[in-house]
Parts: structure tokens; sequence; C-alpha cells
């Protein structure tokens, strides 16, 4: 991949120039290895000597602004982001491991996609006209959340006048103001915590607003709080599945608060996307699957009546508003050839019910 020899020679320039060019999504650089790019989901080392203690700190603070080096000293760690150029931006973590420094950058594209090109229904634009309620974008780390979220913000600010306000722990992607207004709070820099962050933004005229992760009980609530008093809201959250996604925020309550959340849900919410990114089988790169949920009448009701087991079921028979599920999505996948058969098997979220399809409809 690359006639880098010595990883004393290596400057953060070729690493980064590098990894733009071979379109890795992440690099890894720890002590001991030489380093590491993510590309099309697979660990490729470049062909370089291992990567000493001295190397990895030199490299940290090639990119680290003075703030960070502090974070990485009083806390052992910092996340943040930088522009590389006019190429790209990169998400970092630094932190210590084994008493050295190791580093993640995780690279941002600097196009946005379209929700074609991502592969979401058609159905997914009429959501983001709503004029209020919360649209949850779930998948497991390094799923595509912040690009399908970047890109839904993308069509608002190109279609709608209005103000977005994004909250983000870093900023990953950059907005500029197109028809509406673009103001982008990063925590640590320009607020203090998501929930502070939320707490301010109803007072700023907002229309939309972007949660970069609903972390806590604290801003779970104020999202919620948001949605439901005129703001159309999105956040992202670690489930996989629209009726995990429910049980995940409704327990994160305590039990005499359950019920009333359980209800607030029923009202607020308008949809959860949940996806997970997959190697291709018919090229390079990775695809993603989704499951989509509209929150109908019938699905307002089981959130509300405690029954999300249903739910699934509900998706099924939603294909008319154009709901699917993450297992009818990846057998779709695996028909047209775009992934793998091994794939399709660990990836499902009910491996048994999947396998029976396919034999009934080979």
């Amino acid at each position: 991949m690359s006639d880098i020899l010595q990883s004393s020679d290596i400057s953060m320039d070729d690493l980064l120039d590098l990894a733009v060019r071979e379109n890795a999504s992440d690099l890894h650089l720890a002590v001991g290895l030489p380093p590491v790019m993510r590309i099309s989901g697979a660990l490729v080392p470049i062909d370089a000597s291992p990567l000493t203690p001295a190397d990895t700190e030199r490299l940290m603070l090639a990119i680290t602004p003075e703030e960070h080096q502090r974070g990485l000293r009083e806390h052992c760690g910092a996340d943040f982001g930088f522009p590389y150029k006019d190429l790209a931006r990169f998400r970092v973590s630094i932190f210590r491991q084994k008493g050295h420094v190791g580093l993640v950058l995780r690279q941002i594209p600097s196009k946005m996609l379209t929700l074609e090109q991502i592969g979401l229904p058609a159905q997914v634009h009429d959501l983001l006209f709503k004029p209020r309620g919360l649209i949850l974008v779930t998948g497991p780390t390094g799923s595509g959340k912040t690009t399908t979220l970047a890109s839904m913000l993308n069509i608002i600010n190109q279609e709608r006048d209005c103000h977005i306000i994004t909250i983000e722990d870093p900023i990953e992607y950059y907005h500029t103001h197109k028809k509406s207004v673009v103001t982008q709070r990063e925590i640590g820099t320009d607020v203090p915590t998501f929930s502070e962050a939320l707490r301010r933004a109803l007072r700023q005229d907002p229309d939309v607003i972007l949660v970069g992760e609903m972390r806590d009980l604290e801003t779970m609530e104020a999202a919620i709080t948001a949605a439901e008093t005129g703001h159309l809201v999105f956040a992202t959250l670690h489930t996989t599945g629209a009726a995990r996604t429910v049980d995940r925020i409704v327990d994160a309550f305590p039990t005499n608060q359950q019920e009333q959340i359980r209800t607030q849900l029923s009202t607020s919410i308008v949809a959860v996307i949940s996806q997970i990114l997959l190697p291709r089988k018919d090229g390079p790169g990775r695809i993603a699957a989704f499951e989509l949920m509209i929150a109908t009448p019938s699905i307002r009701s089981l959130i509300r009546d405690n029954k999300t087991f249903r739910i699934t079921s509900d998706i099924q028979t939603g294909g008319k508003w154009g709901m699917q599920t993450l297992d009818s999505h990846l057998i779709d996948l695996w028909r047209s050839g775009k992934i793998a058969y091994e794939d399709l098997v660990t990836k499902a979220q009910d491996t048994e019910e999947v396998m029976q399809t396919i034999r009934n409809n080979p």
C-alpha cells in the first residue's frame, strides 16, 4: 500500500493523505504496531515498522490542540474534530493505554450523500418536513448514523427555511447556511453538557434540533420535552431495532416515571431508523441495511400500552407506509447479490425466521 518503511520518518500528513487516498474509514495508531487502517470494514496495516512510544507521542502532538493535550494529561483522554486541508475532516480520540499514547482517527467524508445514495426508503424524505416530533437514528458504533443524520439535516438546510441547532461531541460534519440558519455547538467548547445545551437551545428560536447522542436520563428527558413542545428533534442511540430502542429509553427512567415516559414517547415519536453497515459482496466498500419504523396510531398505542414486543409485526405489515424490518432488508440485499450469506445470517435479528423465509421462498 505504501513505500513508507521507517515509523520514525512517518509524518501525520503522510498518514492522513494515505487515509484519504485509500478511502479508509479509520486510522489506528498504537505502540508496537505499524499504523493500521480500516478499509471496507477490514483492518489493513501499512508497510511500516512498528510505532514506538516516541512516534505516537509525536503524531499526537502534530494534530492535537493544547486544550486537548491537557485533557490527555489530566483525564487520560480527549475527543475532538479537525479539518485536513480541503480533503476531509477527522474525528479523533486520543487516550493512554499501557502508559503510552494511542490514537484513533475516524474520517468524516466531506461530501453529503443523498438519501438514495445511502439506501434509505423515499418515505424518509417526508419525515424531514414534520413540524415536530422525535426521529431516532440508531445502530452500533461505526454503523453510519452520523452520515445519515448529516444527510437528512442537509436536505432540511437546502429545502426548508428554519433554524437548525446541532449539539455534538465533537462536531463532525460542518453545515453552511443555505435556506436555513445553522447553529452548531460542540460539547466542552461551546457548552458543557448535552442536557445544558438542549435547555439553552429552547431559548434560541429553534425549529430543528440535533442531539448527537442521548447519553443520560437528563438528555433523554430534555429531547423528548423539546419534541413535545413543537420542535423536530433528531437523536442517536446505540441500539438495534425499533422495539429495543423504545425499551432502552423507557428502561433508563426510574420505575415510577416509566408510564409517563411511555405516554410522552407515544405522542412525540415520529420514526426510528435503525441501521448496520456490512461489507459489499458485489464490489469494494460497505452497504447499509435499515429498519424503518413510522409511528402509526397502532404503534403509538403499543408504546403507550407497554406492548413493544408487537412493534416488529406492525413493521412487517406496514409496507404501505414505507416500513421495513432489518431482516427483510437483509434478505433483499442478499437476494440481489450485494451481501454474503454469512453476513445475512450473523446480522439478522431473528436468524431462524430469516432461514425459514429463505427456505420457503428461495
